[in-house]
């Protein structure tokens, strides 16, 4: 510390009795410091290596943003001790020091180099400083020292010590910096999964195109060995797998996130699984695993699951089947596991062309054409003016049951069945047989998810080109030559240019942080969200970029913040966010939530629970929205069907929803039968026939009337259920606002942000009667 001295080097005794006083109180105050900071000398010597340290290391400000400042209570000594020592503080007086604190070029220095950036500067000093304001009575020893700053015999360098003891009971993660970042230290994957390294793995690459045999071959292998696990991108593809396993007299079991089928029984196990790729059990050994469509190791959602399934499953030969992209990446991979890659070609089994002319209108559909599309508008609009012209249409598309969707692809493939044309969208790039005999591309754009988990329209990728292209034609059906073309004749030369290029190759896989790594990182910040955890987490995370990315988090944390009021366990509330949830459909998040809030009443969702909220017992859909509804409600029971596979306990009644979920699909399959006539009542606009929940639907594509001085009864329902937040209605009303004074502009706008809203596969809001809505308005 330093004082005031007279010219003659003797101490400044200006005030005799206080310094007396202070003097005292001040060796105690030392004698606090060196327990709790250290001496001045151990000190410099931190500055000193802190100092090189912050030279060295990376710029950490928009990390340090995601820290989220921990309120401290003002009062910490129930008696004001300090004030009885050496009296009380002038407010106004201790405010001129704390400012004049906050602004020397020293302080910043210490702070700079004991971890605080400028953000977490303002936001301790802040903190701080109303810590110290507010207090009725602040802790006696730092009470002395604004005291004797104040009377003269004191630094103000010398409230540094508190105020960094402050800062990091605001920010405890200047604590423990070093433990997150070797918890999300992600650069070596493959040394996690110690099993699988402890043996040695043959692995197999089946690299081919659609149609050219390379899943059958390694399909062979896996019937013929011992033990098996088959790993597959769908519930689809999984089941035919368990089917046709258990049909040539080899027992396989079924595991996917919603169902559990058994090949010999319950309390058996057989020596084969087939699976969806997240479920792969990466601690069971097995003689063969197969791993299907391996070029999703690099999506920006579920990449993870096929790097896991990749480096984890412990088994004798790893078959890799899909595109030859990934080739270069795998072997990448492989060098840092000590393994390489026996690469088994395959050409594609059947002729397939690309025609020189565009379809140009839909008088033109033949036998054994599908047409692609990459929006249900789209769909909806396409099968109608087909059925219009008398034929009958197959419709596919994402949001469908899988027994739907078999159901279509039947119907479609029967050649006994009069419907011989499909309307379908790149559902059918994989999971489904279908003898088709002309893919018809009825657009080449396509919305996308980008690595920040904006959505972006953008052409279709040359893979996913080549996935829905080579679906024409397929071997030993009746259409073994395959042709390919675009509806439009303008999109024919880039359609052209696209199937003539090869996939591009895969440059990294996804990873994502595990349940563990989140516990870890909550330990150390006990009162940080699961969301904000999860961005702690992608931003301090390190990941060797020249061969894995971070997956898209956005789905989790949308989940994690819709929640995030409820009361749940860490493990639990990782969970539920990791549940396979379509966040487009408002229906289903609302469900949702109304089962975590159960959940966490310790209360068991029984299947009366799903009847009340689902609307029991269902009717044959009359509008588009009733089948909207429908496949939303498919997506409830498949997320209790997903749940109770992981709380057992309170959720006790999976197989009654199974049973009523089959119901439901059946109900679906005759909506979809008769889409045409939906399709025709939806634009008729039956109000007085539609439920009530269609009803709501229809509210959430009007305009919006956000009055700025009052909540209308939906904003009222929105908030109660989560869907809308007052931080995101502050936001609507101020946008509102600013469009206000320009009602045409305006109404534009949203006309396109509708279309856009629509204009996907994942989003089920479609809204066929919005030209009767324009309509109206016109009128």
């Amino acid at each position: 510390m330093q004082s005031q001295f007279n010219s003659d080097g003797t101490r400044s005794m200006q005030n005799p009795r206080h310094y007396a006083i202070s003097t005292g109180r001040r060796l105690l105050c030392a004698v606090r410091l060196r327990i709790g900071f250290g001496s001045a000398t151990e000190e410099r010597c931190v500055h000193r290596a802190a100092i090189h340290f912050s030279r060295n290391k990376k710029h950490e400000t928009n990390v340090s943003a995601l820290f989220k400042p921990v309120q401290i209570q003002a009062n910490i000594d129930d008696e004001d001790v300090g004030s009885e020592l050496v009296g009380k503080l002038e407010k106004s007086e201790l405010l001129k020091i704390l400012n004049k604190f906050a602004q020397r070029r020293e302080i910043k220095a210490l702070c700079s180099e004991n971890g605080l950036d400028s953000y977490l500067q303002q936001q301790a000093f802040g903190s701080f400083r109303r810590f110290c304001i507010e207090a009725e009575n602040l802790p006696a020893d730092l009470h002395i020292i604004f005291s004797d700053i104040m009377h003269g015999a004191g630094h103000i360098d010398d409230i540094f010590p508190y105020f960094l003891r402050h800062a990091k009971t605001v920010f405890p993660h200047l604590d423990c910096m070093d433990d997150l970042k070797k918890i999300s230290d992600l650069r070596q994957p493959a040394n996690w999964y110690s099993n699988a390294r402890a043996i040695t793995r043959k692995i197999v690459f089946h690299a081919g195109p659609t149609n050219s045999g390379k899943t059958y071959h390694a399909m062979e292998r896996y019937l013929g060995a011992k033990t098996g696990v088959y790993c597959g991108p769908l519930k689809l593809l999984a089941t035919e797998v368990y089917n046709k396993a258990n049909e040539r007299g080899t027992p396989c079991d079924l595991v996917t996130g919603e169902e559990r089928k058994f090949g010999i029984s319950e309390n058996s196990p057989a020596n084969h699984v087939a699976c969806t790729v997240e479920m792969t059990s990466v601690n069971t050994p097995y003689e063969v695993a197969v791993i299907d469509e391996i070029q999703q190791i690099r999506d920006p959602q579920r990449g993870w699951a096929w790097t896991r399934a990749f480096l984890g499953l412990i088994a004798d030969e790893v078959h890799v089947c899909g595109e030859a992209g990934a080739l270069e990446l795998l072997e990448k991979i492989c060098e840092t596991t000590g393994e390489t890659v026996e690469v088994r070609r395959y050409d594609r089994l059947t002729e397939l062309t690309v025609e020189s002319s565009a379809l140009g209108s839909l008088d033109n559909v033949m036998p054994g054409d599908c047409i692609v599309c990459f929006s249900k508008h789209d769909i909806y609009t396409v099968s109608r003016e087909i059925e219009a012209r008398g034929k009958e249409v197959a419709v596919i598309y994402g949001g469908l049951p899988p027994g739907t969707k078999l159901a279509q692809a039947a119907k479609f493939n029967d050649p006994e069945n009069s419907c011989k044309v499909m309307v379908a969208t790149d559902a059918i790039g994989m999971g489904l047989n279908l003898s088709i005999r002309r893919i018809i591309f009825y657009s080449l754009v396509k919305p996308t998810m980008n690595e920040r988990g904006e959505r972006e329209i953008d052409t279709i990728s040359v893979s996913s080109a080549l996935q829905i292209a080579g679906r024409a034609g397929r071997y030993r059906t009746q259409w073994e030559h395959g042709y390919v073309t675009a509806f439009k004749a303008e999109d024919l030369q880039t359609l052209q240019r696209i199937l003539n290029q090869t996939p591009e190759p895969l440059k990294q896989a996804g990873l994502h942080p595990t349940a563990d790594q989140i516990e870890l990182y909550a330990y150390h910040l006990p009162n940080s969200t699961l969301s904000n955890l999860m961005d702690i987490f992608v931003n301090l995370c390190t990941v060797d970029d020249s061969l894995y990315f971070m997956c898209n988090i956005e789905d989790f944390k949308f989940l994690a913040e819709m929640i995030q009021h409820v009361p749940l366990p860490l493990r639990a509330r990782y969970v539920f966010c990791c549940a396979p949830i379509n966040r487009k459909m408002p229906f289903v998040c609302s469900m949702f939530l109304k089962i975590a809030r159960q959940y966490s009443r310790n209360e068991p969702i029984t299947f009366d629970f799903i009847k009340k909220n689902c609307g029991w017992p269902f009717k044959l859909p009359k509008t588009i929205l009733d089948l909207v509804h429908l496949e939303s409600v498919f997506d409830v029971m498949d997320l209790y069907l997903w749940l109770s596979y992981r709380f057992m306990d309170l959720f006790p009644e999976a197989a009654n929803v199974r049973e009523a979920q089959k119901e439901l699909d059946e109900i679906i399959q005759q909506g979809v039968f008769q889409i045409t006539r939906l399709l025709k009542n939806t634009e008729a606009g039956q109000d007085g026939e539609i439920p009530n929940y269609t009803m709501r639907r229809v509210t959430q594509i009007k305009e919006p009337r956000l009055p700025s001085s009052s909540r209308g009864r939906l904003t009222e329902r929105l908030l109660a259920q989560g869907l809308l937040t007052p931080g995101m209605l502050s936001e609507l009303r101020k946008e509102w606002d600013a469009q206000h004074h320009s009602q045409p502009q305006a109404a534009s706008s949203l006309k396109d942000t509708q279309e856009c809203y629509t204009d996907s596969d994942d989003d089920d809001n479609y809204t066929a009667n919005s030209k009767k809505t324009r309509r109206k308005r016109r009128k």
